[in-house]
C-alpha cells in the first residue's frame, strides 16, 4: 500500500475513537449520559476507571495520528511498537468476542447481556462497539502498512533465514518455558469456554454467560497461536526443509507471537491486575477472581512481561542488523593525488 492508504486508515482510526472519548470524557465530569444504574460502583471507582480508559483510548488516538505524519518513520520504534502491541491486545479480543458473541446469541437464540439495559442504555454499546471494530481495523491496518515500509525488509524474510542474534540463547531459557505456560494456559481457557468450571468456585461459575464463554474460547485460542508464533521465532532451524514450511515468512510467525502475547497480556493479565487492585482499594469493588482463574490471571502477566522483554532486545538486533551501513567513500584520481600529495609534505615545508 502507498503512503496515501496509511494516512487515510490513520484518520479513519482517529475518527473512530471520537465517540468513545466523549462519553468517557463526560462521564468523568459528571454527566449521565446514557447511564442507567450509576450507583451500581462507588465513585471514586467511576471515575478512575474511565479516567483511565480514556487515557488508553487517547493515547491509540495519538499513535494512529503519529501514523499518518512525515515524521512517523523517524519516531523511536518502541514509541509506536509497545501502546500498539497493548492495543492489539485490548482491541483484537473485544473485536472477536463481541462478533463471537453476537453470532452465537443469533445461532442459539439466546438473550445478549449488553442488550438487557440495567446498566448502560443498548444504544451505548452499539456506538462504543462499533468505534472499536472500525478502530482495530484501522489502527491495526495502519501498523501493518507501517511495518512493512520501515522493516519490510526484515518481516519479509523467511523464518529461517534470521540472524541468530547474540540474545538468541538467552531467550530460549526465559521465553521457550514462556511459550509452553502460554499454551497451557490456552488450553485451559479453551476448556472454560467449552463449558468446564475447571477451578472456579460457585459464585463464578454461576455468573458465567454468552460473552464469558466467547471470550474464554478467544483468548484460549489467541494464546494457542501466540505460543506457535513464539516457538517458530525461538527455534526457526526446527522447520524441515523442502516443505511449504520452510518458506515460512518472518511476519507470519512475528504477527502470530505479537498477538497472542498481547493477549495474554493486555486482556488477561493486566485486566486481572486491575481487578485486583481495585478490589484492594475499594471496599464495596468486586472481588478479584480466586482459585484457579486468580491463579491464570497472575501467569498471563508474568509471561507477558517475559515476552514483552524478550521481544524488545529481539526486535532492537534485528532490525539493527537490517540496517544497511553507509558505504565507503569512493576516492577519485584528483582525491587520491592530492592524498598523496599531502603525505609527500615534509616537517620543514610546514
Amino acid at each position: 500500500m502507498s503512503p496515501r492508504h496509511l494516512t487515510l486508515l490513520g484518520r479513519i482510526a482517529v475518527a473512530a475513537c471520537a465517540p468513545y472519548l466523549t462519553l468517557k470524557l463526560l462521564w468523568v465530569l459528571g454527566f449521565d449520559l446514557g447511564v442507567v444504574d450509576i450507583d451500581r460502583v462507588s465513585h471514586t471507582t467511576w471515575i478512575v476507571a474511565n479516567a483511565v480508559t480514556f487515557l488508553l483510548d487517547a493515547i491509540a488516538a495519538t499513535v494512529a495520528h503519529t501514523l499518518t505524519r512525515p515524521a512517523g518513520g523517524r519516531t523511536p520504534a518502541w514509541l509506536l511498537t509497545f501502546p500498539l502491541w497493548m492495543a492489539s491486545g485490548l482491541l483484537i479480543p473485544l473485536m472477536l468476542s463481541f462478533v463471537g458473541s453476537t453470532l452465537a446469541v443469533l445461532v442459539f437464540g439466546r438473550h445478549h447481556p449488553i442488550a438487557t439495559g440495567d446498566f448502560l442504555q443498548p444504544w451505548v454499546f452499539a456506538v462504543v462497539y462499533t468505534g472499536f471494530l472500525v478502530e482495530a481495523i484501522t489502527l491495526l491496518g495502519a501498523f501493518g502498512v507501517y511495518a512493512h515500509q520501515r522493516w519490510g525488509g526484515l518481516l519479509r524474510r523467511p523464518v529461517r533465514d534470521l540472524p541468530d542474534t547474540g540474545t538468541r540463547a538467552v531467550q530460549r531459557i526465559f521465553v521457550g518455558p514462556a511459550a509452553v505456560l502460554i499454551a497451557a494456559i490456552g488450553v485451559i481457557r479453551l476448556l472454560w469456554g467449552s463449558g468446564s468450571t475447571l477451578g472456579m468456585d460457585a459464585a463464578d461459575a454461576a455468573a458465567r454467560n454468552v460473552v464469558s464463554y466467547t471470550s474464554d474460547v478467544v483468548q484460549g485460542l489467541l494464546a494457542l497461536a501466540g505460543a506457535t508464533g513464539l516457538l517458530l521465532l525461538l527455534f526457526p532451524r526446527l522447520l524441515p526443509r523442502r516443505t511449504p514450511l520452510a518458506r515460512l515468512r518472518t511476519r507470519t510467525a512475528l504477527a502470530l507471537a505479537w498477538t497472542g502475547s498481547a493477549t495474554v497480556f493486555a486482556w488477561g493479565g493486566l485486566l486481572w491486575l486491575t481487578w485486583t487492585v481495585s478490589d484492594g482499594l475499594a471496599p464495596d469493588g468486586s472481588p478479584a477472581p480466586g482459585g484457579l482463574p486468580g491463579l491464570i490471571g497472575a501467569l498471563e502477566l508474568l509471561t507477558g512481561l517475559v515476552v514483552l522483554c524478550a521481544g524488545a532486545f529481539t526486535l532492537c538486533e534485528l532490525t539493527a542488523a537490517t540496517v544497511p551501513r553507509p558505504a565507503p567513500p569512493v576516492k577519485t584520481p584528483a582525491m587520491k593525488m592530492r592524498g598523496d600529495a599531502r603525505e609527500c609534505v615534509t616537517a620543514d615545508d610546514r
